[in-house]
Protein backbone atom coordinates (compact mmCIF):
# COMPACT_ATOMS: atom_id res chain seq x y z
CA UNK A 1 0.00 0.00 0.00
CA UNK A 2 1.38 3.19 -1.14
CA UNK A 3 0.34 6.97 -1.55
CA UNK A 4 1.01 8.39 -4.61
CA UNK A 5 1.48 12.36 -5.17
CA UNK A 6 3.94 13.19 -2.70
CA UNK A 7 3.32 10.56 -0.57
CA UNK A 8 5.15 7.22 0.10
CA UNK A 9 3.31 5.51 3.63
CA UNK A 10 5.79 4.20 6.16
CA UNK A 11 6.19 0.26 6.80
CA UNK A 12 4.86 1.08 10.42
CA UNK A 13 1.94 2.83 9.62
CA UNK A 14 0.18 0.78 6.91
CA UNK A 15 -0.79 -3.56 7.82
CA UNK A 16 -1.38 -4.98 5.09
CA UNK A 17 -2.46 -8.25 4.58
CA UNK A 18 -1.99 -10.15 0.88
CA UNK A 19 -1.78 -13.76 1.25
CA UNK A 20 -3.63 -14.41 -1.37
CA UNK A 21 -2.87 -14.41 -5.06
CA UNK A 22 -3.95 -12.78 -8.05
CA UNK A 23 -5.76 -9.54 -8.93
CA UNK A 24 -7.27 -6.60 -6.96
CA UNK A 25 -10.42 -8.02 -7.18
CA UNK A 26 -8.92 -12.05 -5.08
CA UNK A 27 -7.43 -10.23 -2.61
CA UNK A 28 -10.77 -8.09 -1.31
CA UNK A 29 -13.48 -11.05 -2.23
CA UNK A 30 -14.11 -13.97 -1.03
CA UNK A 31 -12.61 -17.13 -2.99
CA UNK A 32 -16.10 -19.03 -3.51
CA UNK A 33 -18.95 -18.64 -6.00
CA UNK A 34 -21.44 -16.81 -5.48
CA UNK A 35 -24.39 -19.23 -6.18
CA UNK A 36 -26.11 -18.14 -3.40
CA UNK A 37 -27.48 -14.95 -5.27
CA UNK A 38 -29.52 -17.06 -6.80
CA UNK A 39 -31.48 -18.71 -3.58
CA UNK A 40 -35.33 -18.16 -4.31
CA UNK A 41 -37.12 -15.75 -2.36
CA UNK A 42 -38.35 -17.25 1.44
CA UNK A 43 -42.35 -17.65 1.37
CA UNK A 44 -44.68 -18.21 3.79
CA UNK A 45 -45.50 -21.43 4.78
CA UNK A 46 -49.17 -22.82 4.95
CA UNK A 47 -49.98 -25.18 7.61
CA UNK A 48 -51.66 -28.67 6.95
CA UNK A 49 -55.62 -28.39 8.11
CA UNK A 50 -56.15 -29.17 11.47
CA UNK A 51 -52.70 -29.00 12.44
CA UNK A 52 -51.12 -27.02 15.63
CA UNK A 53 -48.19 -24.39 14.30
CA UNK A 54 -45.55 -24.07 16.84
CA UNK A 55 -43.02 -21.17 16.48
CA UNK A 56 -39.41 -21.51 17.78
CA UNK A 57 -38.16 -18.21 18.08
CA UNK A 58 -34.41 -19.24 17.93
CA UNK A 59 -34.50 -19.66 13.83
CA UNK A 60 -36.26 -16.48 13.08
CA UNK A 61 -34.76 -14.60 10.74
CA UNK A 62 -34.68 -10.80 11.65
CA UNK A 63 -36.89 -8.64 9.40
CA UNK A 64 -36.25 -4.89 8.43
CA UNK A 65 -34.50 -3.13 5.16
CA UNK A 66 -30.75 -3.97 6.05
CA UNK A 67 -28.37 -2.38 3.43
CA UNK A 68 -24.69 -3.99 2.39
CA UNK A 69 -22.82 -5.34 0.06
CA UNK A 70 -23.53 -8.53 -0.94
CA UNK A 71 -21.99 -11.32 -3.40
CA UNK A 72 -18.61 -9.34 -5.34
CA UNK A 73 -19.00 -6.58 -3.19
CA UNK A 74 -18.14 -7.84 0.03
CA UNK A 75 -14.59 -6.75 1.28
CA UNK A 76 -13.28 -9.67 2.80
CA UNK A 77 -10.16 -7.93 4.02
CA UNK A 78 -9.26 -7.49 7.86
CA UNK A 79 -9.96 -4.28 9.22
CA UNK A 80 -7.83 -1.59 9.16
CA UNK A 81 -6.39 -0.98 12.86
CA UNK A 82 -5.70 2.30 14.41
CA UNK A 83 -1.64 2.46 15.70
CA UNK A 84 -1.91 3.49 19.24
CA UNK A 85 1.68 5.51 18.74
CA UNK A 86 0.47 8.29 21.36
CA UNK A 87 0.96 7.46 25.08
CA UNK A 88 -2.08 8.93 27.64
CA UNK A 89 -4.51 8.82 24.46
CA UNK A 90 -7.82 6.83 23.91
CA UNK A 91 -8.76 6.17 20.18
CA UNK A 92 -12.43 6.27 19.13
CA UNK A 93 -13.65 4.88 15.61
CA UNK A 94 -17.06 5.97 14.52
CA UNK A 95 -19.31 6.64 11.33
CA UNK A 96 -15.68 5.87 9.70
CA UNK A 97 -14.00 8.22 11.62
CA UNK A 98 -11.47 8.89 13.93
CA UNK A 99 -11.49 10.77 17.12
CA UNK A 100 -8.06 10.94 19.18
CA UNK A 101 -8.88 11.81 22.68
CA UNK A 102 -6.62 13.83 25.21
CA UNK A 103 -6.58 14.81 28.62
CA UNK A 104 -4.33 18.27 28.12
CA UNK A 105 -3.90 20.60 25.90
CA UNK A 106 -0.30 20.56 25.28
CA UNK A 107 -0.90 16.79 24.74
CA UNK A 108 -3.41 17.73 21.74
CA UNK A 109 -1.57 20.77 20.49
CA UNK A 110 1.61 18.78 20.29
CA UNK A 111 -0.72 15.85 18.46
CA UNK A 112 -1.93 18.95 16.25
CA UNK A 113 1.31 20.31 15.38
CA UNK A 114 2.73 16.49 14.20
CA UNK A 115 -0.17 16.69 11.67
CA UNK A 116 1.21 19.77 10.35
CA UNK A 117 4.63 18.46 10.45
CA UNK A 118 3.56 15.35 8.77
CA UNK A 119 1.33 17.32 5.91
CA UNK A 120 4.50 19.41 4.91
CA UNK A 121 6.98 16.88 5.28
CA UNK A 122 4.77 14.70 2.57
CA UNK A 123 4.26 17.74 0.66
CA UNK A 124 -0.02 17.22 0.83
CA UNK A 125 -1.87 20.02 -0.78
CA UNK A 126 -4.29 21.71 2.29
CA UNK A 127 -7.39 23.58 0.62
CA UNK A 128 -8.34 25.50 4.08
CA UNK A 129 -6.95 25.16 7.06
CA UNK A 130 -7.28 27.48 10.33
CA UNK A 131 -6.37 26.78 14.17
CA UNK A 132 -8.96 24.29 14.70
CA UNK A 133 -9.57 22.54 11.34
CA UNK A 134 -7.24 21.63 8.05
CA UNK A 135 -9.09 20.40 5.20
CA UNK A 136 -6.74 18.59 2.66
CA UNK A 137 -7.01 18.37 -1.17
CA UNK A 138 -6.80 15.41 -2.68
CA UNK A 139 -4.67 12.48 -1.61
CA UNK A 140 -4.52 9.76 -3.69
CA UNK A 141 -3.85 5.89 -2.56
CA UNK A 142 -2.26 3.21 -4.51
CA UNK A 143 -2.70 -0.25 -3.55
CA UNK A 144 -2.35 -4.01 -4.90
CA UNK A 145 -5.61 -4.19 -3.21
CA UNK A 146 -7.13 -2.15 -5.31
CA UNK A 147 -7.87 -1.97 -8.91
CA UNK A 148 -7.52 1.78 -9.48
CA UNK A 149 -5.70 4.56 -7.91
CA UNK A 150 -8.43 5.98 -4.87
CA UNK A 151 -8.38 9.49 -3.94
CA UNK A 152 -9.81 11.16 -0.84
CA UNK A 153 -10.19 14.59 0.67
CA UNK A 154 -9.78 14.68 4.44
CA UNK A 155 -11.17 17.19 7.35
CA UNK A 156 -9.23 17.56 11.03
CA UNK A 157 -10.80 19.21 13.31
CA UNK A 158 -9.60 19.99 16.80
CA UNK A 159 -12.06 20.73 20.09
CA UNK A 160 -13.24 19.97 23.68
CA UNK A 161 -15.76 18.03 25.35
CA UNK A 162 -16.36 17.52 28.86
CA UNK A 163 -13.13 18.94 29.63
CA UNK A 164 -11.02 16.55 27.48
CA UNK A 165 -9.16 17.25 24.35
CA UNK A 166 -10.38 15.55 21.12
CA UNK A 167 -8.86 15.25 17.04
CA UNK A 168 -11.24 13.99 14.94
CA UNK A 169 -10.08 13.28 11.44
CA UNK A 170 -12.96 12.35 8.62
CA UNK A 171 -12.58 11.08 5.89
CA UNK A 172 -14.90 13.66 3.41
CA UNK A 173 -14.49 13.27 -0.43
CA UNK A 174 -13.91 9.93 -2.44
CA UNK A 175 -12.77 9.31 -5.85
CA UNK A 176 -12.42 5.90 -7.77
CA UNK A 177 -9.76 7.03 -10.99
CA UNK A 178 -11.18 9.96 -12.51
CA UNK A 179 -14.56 9.47 -10.75
CA UNK A 180 -15.76 11.12 -7.67
CA UNK A 181 -18.32 8.66 -6.17
CA UNK A 182 -20.15 8.75 -2.37
CA UNK A 183 -18.01 7.02 -0.58
CA UNK A 184 -18.88 3.45 0.93
CA UNK A 185 -18.56 3.25 4.91
CA UNK A 186 -15.90 0.31 4.45
CA UNK A 187 -13.72 2.99 2.16
CA UNK A 188 -14.11 5.17 5.21
CA UNK A 189 -13.32 3.53 7.83
CA UNK A 190 -10.14 2.13 6.08
CA UNK A 191 -8.46 4.99 4.67
CA UNK A 192 -9.27 7.22 7.51
CA UNK A 193 -7.44 4.76 9.81
CA UNK A 194 -4.53 4.58 7.31
CA UNK A 195 -4.53 8.64 7.65
CA UNK A 196 -4.65 8.59 11.30
CA UNK A 197 -1.49 6.43 11.19
CA UNK A 198 0.75 8.50 9.21
CA UNK A 199 0.32 10.98 11.94
CA UNK A 200 0.70 8.58 14.84
CA UNK A 201 3.52 7.15 13.52
CA UNK A 202 5.04 10.83 13.16
CA UNK A 203 4.18 11.57 16.78
CA UNK A 204 5.71 8.04 17.58
CA UNK A 205 8.97 9.16 15.91
CA UNK A 206 9.04 12.31 17.51
CA UNK A 207 9.19 11.07 20.90
CA UNK A 208 11.93 8.13 20.00
CA UNK A 209 13.69 11.05 18.67
CA UNK A 210 13.35 13.05 21.93
CA UNK A 211 14.53 10.00 24.01
CA UNK A 212 17.67 9.27 22.27
CA UNK A 213 18.51 12.92 22.38
CA UNK A 214 17.96 12.71 26.36
CA UNK A 215 19.42 9.60 26.43
CA UNK A 216 22.68 11.56 24.89
CA UNK A 217 22.21 14.03 27.27
CA UNK A 218 22.42 11.54 29.97
CA UNK A 219 25.91 9.93 28.49
CA UNK A 220 27.68 12.52 28.48
CA UNK A 221 28.99 12.20 31.76
CA UNK A 222 29.79 8.51 32.81
CA UNK A 223 32.38 8.03 35.42
CA UNK A 224 33.94 4.71 35.44
CA UNK A 225 35.62 3.36 37.92
CA UNK A 226 36.97 -0.26 39.63
CA UNK A 227 34.52 -1.99 42.10
CA UNK A 228 33.54 -5.02 43.34
CA UNK A 229 30.10 -7.18 42.65
CA UNK A 230 28.39 -8.95 45.29
CA UNK A 231 30.52 -12.01 45.75
CA UNK A 232 33.41 -9.27 46.56
CA UNK A 233 34.64 -10.22 42.79
CA UNK A 234 36.42 -7.01 40.90
CA UNK A 235 34.40 -5.76 37.99
CA UNK A 236 34.08 -2.08 36.10
CA UNK A 237 31.59 0.00 37.45
CA UNK A 238 29.91 2.56 35.05
CA UNK A 239 27.36 5.40 36.66
CA UNK A 240 24.64 5.13 34.36
CA UNK A 241 21.57 2.84 34.01
CA UNK A 242 21.99 -0.16 31.67
CA UNK A 243 19.68 0.98 28.90
CA UNK A 244 21.84 3.82 28.34
CA UNK A 245 24.75 2.39 28.32
CA UNK A 246 24.03 0.09 26.34
CA UNK A 247 23.05 2.34 23.43
CA UNK A 248 26.30 3.73 23.28
CA UNK A 249 28.51 0.22 22.89
CA UNK A 250 28.17 -0.06 19.54
CA UNK A 251 30.42 3.14 19.21
CA UNK A 252 32.74 2.71 22.08
CA UNK A 253 33.70 -0.43 21.64
CA UNK A 254 34.59 -0.90 18.36
CA UNK A 255 36.82 2.53 18.73
CA UNK A 256 38.91 0.58 21.79
CA UNK A 257 39.54 -2.17 19.32
CA UNK A 258 37.21 -4.61 19.62
CA UNK A 259 34.82 -6.24 16.61
CA UNK A 260 31.65 -7.07 18.04
CA UNK A 261 30.91 -10.35 16.85
CA UNK A 262 27.51 -11.27 18.51
CA UNK A 263 25.18 -9.22 21.30
CA UNK A 264 22.30 -9.86 23.17
CA UNK A 265 20.96 -7.07 25.17
CA UNK A 266 18.47 -9.13 27.38
CA UNK A 267 21.56 -11.22 28.41
CA UNK A 268 23.81 -8.49 29.03
CA UNK A 269 26.37 -9.59 27.13
CA UNK A 270 29.24 -8.99 24.00
CA UNK A 271 31.25 -10.80 21.91
CA UNK A 272 33.58 -9.49 20.46
CA UNK A 273 37.22 -10.02 18.90
CA UNK A 274 40.33 -7.47 20.11
CA UNK A 275 42.44 -5.99 17.63
CA UNK A 276 45.21 -3.85 19.11
CA UNK A 277 44.97 0.14 17.92
CA UNK A 278 47.79 1.51 16.69
CA UNK A 279 50.19 4.01 18.22
CA UNK A 280 48.05 6.97 17.32
CA UNK A 281 45.20 5.94 19.15
CA UNK A 282 46.54 5.71 22.27
CA UNK A 283 48.64 8.95 22.13
CA UNK A 284 45.49 10.40 21.40
CA UNK A 285 43.49 8.74 24.42
CA UNK A 286 46.37 9.35 26.85
CA UNK A 287 46.90 6.00 28.35
CA UNK A 288 48.80 2.90 27.58
CA UNK A 289 48.04 0.37 25.44
CA UNK A 290 45.84 -3.02 27.07
CA UNK A 291 47.89 -6.08 27.17
CA UNK A 292 44.99 -8.20 25.45
CA UNK A 293 45.85 -10.93 23.11
CA UNK A 294 44.07 -11.05 19.32
CA UNK A 295 40.86 -13.33 20.80
CA UNK A 296 37.28 -13.32 21.04
CA UNK A 297 36.66 -11.68 24.58
CA UNK A 298 32.99 -11.85 26.28
CA UNK A 299 31.69 -8.89 28.02
CA UNK A 300 28.61 -9.17 30.83
CA UNK A 301 26.98 -5.95 31.77
CA UNK A 302 25.23 -6.24 34.82
CA UNK A 303 21.86 -4.06 35.10
CA UNK A 304 22.23 -2.51 38.85
CA UNK A 305 19.67 0.17 38.57
CA UNK A 306 21.69 3.45 38.10
CA UNK A 307 24.73 1.48 37.48
CA UNK A 308 26.07 -0.95 34.88
CA UNK A 309 28.64 -3.87 36.39
CA UNK A 310 31.21 -4.71 33.54
CA UNK A 311 33.17 -7.96 33.78
CA UNK A 312 34.93 -9.41 30.67
CA UNK A 313 35.99 -13.12 29.86
CA UNK A 314 38.25 -14.96 28.00
CA UNK A 315 37.03 -17.57 24.91
CA UNK A 316 37.30 -20.50 27.98
CA UNK A 317 34.74 -18.19 30.23
CA UNK A 318 37.53 -17.06 32.88
CA UNK A 319 37.18 -13.73 34.07
CA UNK A 320 40.25 -11.48 32.67
CA UNK A 321 43.02 -10.59 35.20
CA UNK A 322 42.15 -7.73 37.67
CA UNK A 323 45.01 -5.38 36.51
CA UNK A 324 43.50 -6.09 33.06
CA UNK A 325 40.51 -4.45 34.14
CA UNK A 326 42.01 -1.73 35.64
CA UNK A 327 43.71 -0.91 32.15
CA UNK A 328 40.24 -0.99 30.61
CA UNK A 329 38.74 1.76 33.23
CA UNK A 330 40.62 4.81 31.52
CA UNK A 331 40.13 3.59 27.82
CA UNK A 332 36.49 3.29 28.36
CA UNK A 333 36.16 6.52 30.12
CA UNK A 334 38.00 8.44 27.49
CA UNK A 335 35.91 6.59 24.79
CA UNK A 336 32.93 7.25 26.76
CA UNK A 337 33.40 10.75 26.84
CA UNK A 338 34.54 11.10 23.12
CA UNK A 339 30.92 10.06 22.63
CA UNK A 340 28.93 12.84 24.37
Amino acid sequence: MKLSSQLVVSSLAVFVLSACSGGADQRRQADNDFDYLNTPALVDWTPLPGTEVRHYTNYLIPQGDFKGGVGNQVDIRPPQQVLELIPGARVERADGNVAIWLLRKDEADRVWQTAQTMIAERDLKVREQSDTRIETEWVTWVSEDESAPLSARYELTRGESNGRQVIVLALIDWRQGNDEVPVTYTNKERYSALMANLITARYDLDVRLEAERQANELVKQIPITMGTDRSGLPVIIARSSYDVLWARLPKILPEMGFKIEERNQSQGTIKAKYFEPDDEFWQKVGVKPIALKSVTYTFLFGDLGNRTSINVTDPQGKPVEEELLKDMVPVLAAMAKQHQ
